[in-house]
């Protein structure tokens, strides 16, 4: 596991855990790492919420299908980011979400009962990795909550300019690159792919943004208005 401590340190669930610790930790967890391919599922829809997981390398996306088969993309994980918590300690029976990688992904695992259960060791560090965890669900369900509020406007613009606005006031900067492509995008918003593009074109020639790929900027409108007005 030593290969992966500079990417385990800048996880939450560490926050406080010396390096020295969290070897020791993740065989008190029975950690295991795991290879996945582009395009696999990390975890599938259906099967027990029982592990875990946080990305080593690579990235992948929480996905939800609902019952025609219509993708919705929940959140986006990068290396060191943990997912599969809330399910796991709500103990509910299966998964109502799939993890797919969006490229190759090396991923470290936890059954759920050993990070919750008192530990027969007495380690040090349980009880630490217990309070990190339930700092983990809370900004989760920040995160979640931050969705609901821009997937729930009205238009397909103002979504755009809800999750473009979220995303230049997260980076601290108006020019930004977004983990999506077009219909990931789409997919994210809840929109049709087809009419988000037309509005992106739009809104480009009204001067309020400039993109290119995954590339976008935003900027006040040529008649000068504030960034809070460009999508009312």
């Amino acid at each position: 596991m030593e290969k992966y401590l500079d990417v385990l340190r800048r996880c939450a669930l560490f926050d406080g855990v010396g390096d020295e610790e969290i070897p020791a930790m993740l065989s008190c967890l029975k950690a295991r790492v795991i290879k996945v391919e582009k395009g696999e599922n990390i975890f599938t829809e259906g099967e027990p919420a029982r592990y875990v997981g946080i990305i080593l390398s690579g990235e992948a996306q929480i996905i939800m299908l609902d019952y025609f088969g219509h993708r919705s993309i929940m959140s986006f994980i990068e290396p060191a980011q943990i997912f599969g918590e809330s399910f796991a300690c709500a103990d509910v029976d299966v998964l109502p979400v799939s993890v797919v990688a969006s490229s190759p992904c090396e991923v470290l695992l936890i059954d759920c009962r050993y990070m919750v259960d008192v530990c027969s060791r007495a380690c040090s560090f349980h009880n630490k990795m217990i309070y990190n965890m339930l700092k983990i669900v809370a900004r989760k369900n920040l995160e979640f909550n931050r969705k609901i509020e821009i997937t729930s406007k009205r238009s397909t613009r103002e979504k755009l300019m809800a999750y473009l606005m979220t995303q230049a006031k997260l980076r601290g900067s108006n020019n930004f690159t977004i983990p999506f492509d077009r219909q990931e995008l789409a997919d994210y918003l809840g929109v049709e792919r087809s009419a988000m593009s037309a509005e992106l074109s739009r809104m480009r020639r009204e001067g309020l943004v400039d993109y290119k790929r995954s590339w976008f900027k935003v900027q006040r409108n040529q008649n000068g208005e504030e960034m809070n007005n460009w999508y009312v």
